[in-house]
């Protein structure tokens, strides 16, 4: 049985953001920002585009974008080339959904923390060896964090992950090694059952 790449546009969106993708992403964001605890035990799958509030701004589409049962906004992108201005759009993804919360007289204590996750097929760091990273705001000589966590970036570097599929433990390495071997995967992490009725392309004619 072939299985579509998860690293392929139409591959990921169809997997993580599809109609039938709940348990999925539920499965993934426990494992990777929760390390597998089920902390998560909802969620909603939005409309990704994130439309300009004013006349001739710039529109976005991400490739998935969620709120979590505690209210927390999270977008996901799946980038396979490191283009020019790569970084800064990861920024400006999370600030736009951060910002879009708001209508004209609401107060600020209505906004909502936004997670950003990118999963990249290069490597970002070149300094750290470990594939999950995440930042936040801090101060930068005492290290202090910001009274609010309220935008948070996390990336996975996939080439820093070499673990074979047998030789991952944790839900987010069966996650990372999902990424890297779908096609020949034997073990399936939680709600993969679910994924292969979505990354199979048999299925795809009878679900809308």
């Amino acid at each position: 049985m072939n299985f579509i790449s998860p690293k392929t546009n139409f591959g990921f969106k169809k997997i993580f953001g599809s109609a039938q993708s709940k348990d999925i992403l539920l499965s993934f964001l426990n494992g990777l920002l929760y390390e597998g605890q089920p902390v998560i035990t909802d969620l909603e799958i939005l409309d990704p585009y994130q439309l300009p509030r004013v006349l001739g701004g710039k529109d976005t589409y991400l490739d998935v974008k969620a709120q979590l049962d505690q209210g927390t906004f999270v977008i996901i992108e799946m980038q396979v080339l490191n283009l020019a201005g790569f970084e800064k759009r990861v920024l400006y993804n999370a600030a736009k959904g951060y910002v879009l919360q708001l209508e004209v007289g609401h107060s600020y204590t209505r906004l909502l923390p936004v997670i950003a996750v990118t999963i990249a097929d290069f490597i970002l760091f070149e300094t750290i060896e470990r594939p999950l990273t995440r930042f936040v705001f801090k101060e930068r000589e005492a290290l202090l964090d910001y009274p609010l966590n309220d935008i948070e970036l996390v990336f996975v570097e996939l080439p820093k992950f070499r673990k074979s599929p047998d030789e991952a433990q944790t839900l987010i390495e069966q996650w990372m090694a999902f990424f890297q071997h779908a096609a020949a995967c034997g073990r399936c992490p939680r709600a993969w059952r679910t994924w292969r009725r979505c990354a199979t392309p048999s299925n795809w004619r009878t679900r809308r």
